[in-house]
């Protein structure tokens, strides 16, 4: 099981305002493919906190009716697994965000990670390669 960090959702459904560079078309591409790949059935993971960043996005890009649908997708679809998240989580990640120079919710997302022994992380920000515990993956498996 791989953990499902939110920008890789941002990055397959957001619709962009500009042309996109060759990178960012590469990086588009490559989380439609990993969304491809949690709707065969991969198993994957997430906080409800990562949840929520997406939803917001996703009803202020693209309105409520397409948030409402990924909502409904992500919590009807038994390989995905979302975990709950409390204040006391936060306070475990705020000291590991100062330290690692990282938000509060990516040192939640590893914490996250480490207690649920995930090794990978499927994201597009490279502050996640300074732990050198867990593997950051780019391409879906499929």
């Amino acid at each position: 099981m791989r953990f499902v960090d939110s920008n890789v959702f941002f990055h397959a459904f957001l619709v962009p305002h500009r042309e996109l560079t060759e990178e960012e078309r590469r990086v588009k591409e490559e989380a439609k493919a990993i969304v491809r790949s949690l709707e065969e059935g991969e198993e994957v993971a997430t906080t409800a906190v990562h949840l929520s960043e997406v939803i917001n996005i996703i009803e202020t890009g693209l309105g409520l009716q397409r948030s409402s649908g990924f909502l409904a997708w992500v919590l009807t679809t038994e390989t995905i697994k979302v975990y709950p998240v409390s204040a006391e989580d936060y306070e475990n990640a705020m000291p590991l965000a100062k330290e690692a120079s990282i938000g509060a919710n990516d040192a939640l997302a590893y914490l996250c990670m480490k207690n649920h022994e995930i090794r990978e992380i499927y994201s597009f920000d490279r502050h996640y390669d300074q732990f050198k515990d867990i593997t950051r993956v780019t391409r879906s498996s499929g």
